[in-house]
Order: structure tokens, then sequence, then C-alpha cells
């Protein structure tokens, strides 16, 4: 009789009915729905769920060939749920599912029902998966009063007049190749409040409309990923047009013109610029004496130089290996970062760290630099940067006598991770404590694999000379 007792007064029926219909918003809907049939109570707190995800994959068809071909399963059901919920105060509803034609007019009817809600909706995330159909959502005026996050994916697009959303914060436009440049513009200038835009440019082969042109006087963060290895043709000219800015993460194989780069604002970027090209072994190292092999040039199809130009005010940069590339052989010149402070850099075996010592002569005021990986293509361009430099290049230099750009650099941190304690790591760490005048931090983060050598990893490190007398202690991390 106790336990019995207990067990009520733990029943999940005593929560209160809030607390239920919250429950209810994190399960599937196709779940959620199901509960109707427990008791009168639980019928009616189908009103009190406030999120809607419809996925055409929650319809169980008795066979492949109607789950191929479409029925009208799927409509049956949201029809039904709408039914049920009828009451509820929605705050956010997703849609995921194959175009049919069949079901075009279903679909803009649960868009707009949705839409029209009396309290109004907070959220509305729509997603088309790729076949032979696109939804058009085809409206005079497309506008919510309430909405603050949009995701328009996959085959979904515009064909409106007119676009106004006052209150939306956050616009994700994800791999809709079937949005033209005139709807697409429409909508950001639809959108004056907006604050965070993402764009993914992916999987198709049309051009890259909504990656390539950014013109916003509100946005502050700006995710954009172009990957259309087939469409080179389409990257002639990019513009960003974004002066209140402050975050940017740019993933693309470069364009041929960055026409316009108004980003005044910026205070971190990160950069993964991808060359159309790949350079093979210019500028690898080799002691033959042949000097032609070393030199040759070579022409590469685009011009980032608008694009780092437009970036000079930020703080913190992050560049990929591909970026490293693209900078040093489509910057026609680099600018000067007094306000950068803070540089992130990841190193891959297949690429070179040419850019590098022109890249550090630029950032004067530099405190923090950060090497995701120290191994790299061991090339005659990486200059006085690299312990790597091949002994013919060493005779230049020395006759030279050029002024190591690691000596007037005004770093104070450094920060290695992914480091194995290989011979060739090591040689770097040993040049970037002989050369750092200023460094008083050192911290080194081991692969997993070698972290019971920490110790020994940290005996050798520390018997290594060093220029700065404040850099006292090696931090692992």
């Amino acid at each position: 009789m106790a336990m019995d007792s207990f067990r009520d007064s733990n029943s999940i029926n005593n929560l209160p009915d809030e607390i239920l219909g919250k429950i209810l918003s994190l399960l599937p809907t196709n779940v959620a729905a199901t509960t109707s049939i427990l008791s009168k109570r639980w019928r009616n707190l189908l009103t009190q769920i406030d999120s809607l995800y419809f996925d055409d994959a929650m319809v169980v068809y008795p066979n492949e060939e109607e789950a191929l071909s479409g029925s009208d399963r799927f409509c049956d059901f949201v029809d039904k749920t709408f039914a049920l919920l009828s009451n509820s105060h929605m705050k956010k509803f997703s849609l995921r599912h194959v175009p049919r034609l069949d079901h075009y007019d279903a679909y803009h009817r649960w868009i707009s029902t949705a839409m029209e809600q009396e309290r109004g909706l907070l959220e509305l995330h729509l997603h088309a998966d790729p076949r032979c159909y696109f939804v058009e959502i085809e409206r005079e005026l497309f506008t919510s009063n309430t909405l603050v996050k949009l995701t328009l994916s996959g085959e979904y697009s515009l064909e409106v007049k007119r676009v106004f959303f006052p209150a939306l914060k956050s616009l994700s436009l994800l791999s809709v190749s079937t949005l033209n440049y005139d709807n697409y513009c429409c909508l950001l200038d639809g959108c004056p409040a907006l604050e965070v835009l993402y764009i993914r440019d992916a999987g198709h082969l049309d051009s890259p409309c909504c990656g390539a042109f950014v013109k916003s006087s509100s946005i502050k963060r700006l995710v954009v990923f172009v990957n259309l290895p087939y469409s080179k043709e389409h990257h002639k000219v990019s513009c960003f047009e974004a002066p209140s800015l402050v975050y940017l993460d740019y993933s693309s194989f470069v364009f041929g013109n960055y026409q316009s780069v108004d980003l005044e604002s910026l205070v971190e970027a990160r950069l993964n610029l991808r060359l159309w090209e790949s350079y093979n072994n210019y500028g690898s190292s080799d002691d033959d004496g042949d000097d032609y092999s070393d030199y040759i040039v070579h022409h590469y199809y685009g011009d980032v130089t608008n694009l780092v130009a437009g970036i000079t005010n930020i703080t913190t940069l992050h560049l990929s290996p591909d970026s490293l590339e693209a900078i040093y052989f489509l910057c026609k010149s680099m600018p000067v970062f007094n306000n950068l402070l803070n540089l992130y850099i990841e190193s891959n075996k297949e690429k070179g760290w040419q850019v590098m010592p022109l890249l550090l002569k630029s950032c004067p005021n530099l405190h923090t630099l950060v090497f995701k990986g120290l191994v790299h293509k061991v090339t005659n361009r990486c200059g006085d940067l690299c312990a790597c430099i091949p002994k013919k290049q060493r005779v230049i230099v020395r006759e030279q006598e050029e002024v190591c750009c690691l000596l007037t650099c005004q770093v104070k941190v450094l920060e290695i991770s992914e480091y194995r304690g290989s011979f060739q790591e090591l040689k770097q760490v040993r040049h970037f404590l002989g050369k750092l005048e200023c460094l008083e931090t050192v911290k080194v983060g081991v692969v997993a694999d070698t972290a019971n050598r920490n110790d020994f990893l940290r005996a050798i490190l520390l018997t290594l000379p060093r220029l700065s007398s404040k850099c006292n202690n090696i931090q692992f991390i």
C-alpha cells in the first residue's frame, strides 16, 4: 500500500499541465500526438504543445512502392495533428519532406496556418529533400511580426513581391539552389533587425547566389560555406557589404574578384580559401642547384587582395592550410593588421607556410600565436619563420643577412596543439624559442597517443634555449 502511494505521488500525471506540455514539445510530433489516446486529460494536454516537427520519414508506408510514389498518409497525419492542436500556442514549426506535386496546396496551407498563429510564430524551419521538384512559396507579401528564426533548406524557394520580418534575428539559407538573386535580395532587405546569417551553398551545380553576395547593414554574425567545385565559371565576383558585422566564418573556392568589401566593424574572422588549381611542387625544397624549377611562375584563378584588405580591423584571425596558400598566391599586396592580437594557424603536411613571414611582419602588435600542428610542407619560400629551410636557401639567407621575421615579432604567448614530439616539430619549437624575443608563455598540447610521454616531451622542451628571459615556463595543456 505504501509503495502504491509512493508511486502515485511520483507519477508523471501529477506534474502540472505546463510542465507536461513542455515535455510533449520535446518529443517527435508523431509520438506526442499518440499520447492523446491515454486519457481525456492527455488529449487536452496537446494544446500545451508549442513546438511541432513534421518529417515524412515519420510515416510508415505499407510497401516501398507507396513510399517512393507518395501517398496521402503524411498529409493526413499533419492535417489531423493540426486539427488536434487548433487551440495550441505554436512557437516553433519545422517541416521536412520530399516535395510532391500533388501536395503543394497542403504545404502552403500548413505554412500559412503556422505563420498566422494568433499569438505569433517564433521559429519556422522548412526543408525539402532534393528530388525532381522544388517548393516555391508564392505570396504578394511574406511577413510576420513575431518570427525571430527562419530556415529555408534544400528545394525551398521564394517568389514574392515583398518580404517584411521586423523581428527576425536569425536566417539560415541551406543549399537553396532554386532561390534566385532578386528574391534573395528581397529577403535580406525585408529583415531590418537581422543579426545572424548562415549560408550554405553546396551539393548542386548552380551558381553560388547566396554565398557570393551579402549586403546587410544589420547582421553581426555571418557564416558562409560554399563548396561548388564544378562551378568555377560562376565564381567571378563576390561582394560583402556588412558594416555592422563583428564575426565572419567564410569557406569557399576563391572568386575572380572580391569587388566590394565593407567590414569595418569586424573583430574576428575565420577564413578557409581554396585554390581551384593545385600548385603541385611549386616552391618545394630541393638541393639540386636548379633554381628554375623552384621559382617557376604559375598563374592561378582568383584575387583575394580586396578581401584581405577588408578585414584589417580584426583582432582575431583564423587561417586554414588552404588559406595560407590562397593568400600567398592571390593577394597582390599584404596590408598591415595593426589591431591583430590573436593569430590561429592550422597546418597540414601537404600545405606550405610560404605566406607566414610576410604575414607576421604585417602584424606589429600580435600578442598570441597559435598553431594547430607544426608539420607542414617544406618549401624554399617559408623563409626564416621555418626551421626547415633547405641548405641552398640557408646560404642565400646568410648572404642577404636579413633580420628574421621572428626577431621583430611581439608575440608573448605561443600555443601549439597536436604536438607529437617528432624531430621536425622539435626543430621548429627550438627555432621559435630561439627567435621570439618577447615570448613569455608557451603552451603545448600533445596528441592523445603520446600523452603517456608528457614528462619526457616536457623535459626535452625545457632544455631548449630561449632568447626571451621572461619565458620561464612551458605548460602542457
